[in-house]
């Protein structure tokens, strides 16, 4: 995956895979008439884990990792989770904001030199019901992330049978590692 390339998306598309003891995610590029281009990385997590971590790598085959993040803590229910390079170079961060999550989830996410951009669920209702009603758990959310009221990034998760999210990128100076990250991070940990 060559950065250049990659901080020129616009917009990504991620799918889960359906494994037995492992969480699978695909995050494709766009083509411009809209359909999934070429794949830029592959993630593993595993389940249950006490302290999450989840490397992406340039392929299925996981021989060259090209990001990850990890939890500080071990179970945590507002963990921070550090963004890293393949070289373990910090690109930044993100954290569940548990006391704004009680009824709508929310996420911040930092890239140095950038600020914080925070993302909550674009829908109150839909997030009570998830809430509160546990055959409703499945309904699809969407995050809309801003940073000082502006548009950075939005994930909109779509109906199906598998999880499947897109990624808009609204603010060009966005570490799109950083974005990608959190998206994965979204589905992996939202239930936490």
């Amino acid at each position: 995956m060559q950065l250049d390339v990659l901080q020129s998306q616009r917009q990504f598309h991620v799918r889960q895979r359906i494994r037995f003891m492992v969480n699978q995610y695909e995050v494709h590029a766009v083509n411009p008439d809209g359909s999934e281009g070429e794949l830029l990385a592959f993630a593993q997590q595993k389940r249950l884990a006490f302290k999450e971590q989840v490397t992406l790598y340039a392929d299925d085959t996981k021989q060259q990792p090209v990001l990850g993040f990890k939890a500080r803590q071990v179970m945590d229910l507002g963990a921070t989770y550090d963004v890293t390079d393949a070289a373990g170079t910090p690109i930044g961060l993100f954290r569940k904001d548990f006391k704004a999550s009680l009824l709508r989830s929310t996420w911040h996410v930092e890239q140095p030199g950038l600020g914080q951009a925070t993302g909550q669920e674009r829908s109150l209702p839909v997030a009570l019901l998830r809430r509160f009603i546990d055959s409703l758990s499945w309904l699809p959310y969407h995050f809309d992330f801003t940073i000082g009221g502006q548009p950075a990034f939005s994930v909109v998760k779509k109906w199906g049978l598998r999880d499947r999210y897109v990624v808009d990128i609204h603010l060009p100076q966005l570490d799109r590692r950083l974005v990608i990250a959190m998206a994965v991070g979204l589905d992996a940990l939202q239930s936490r």
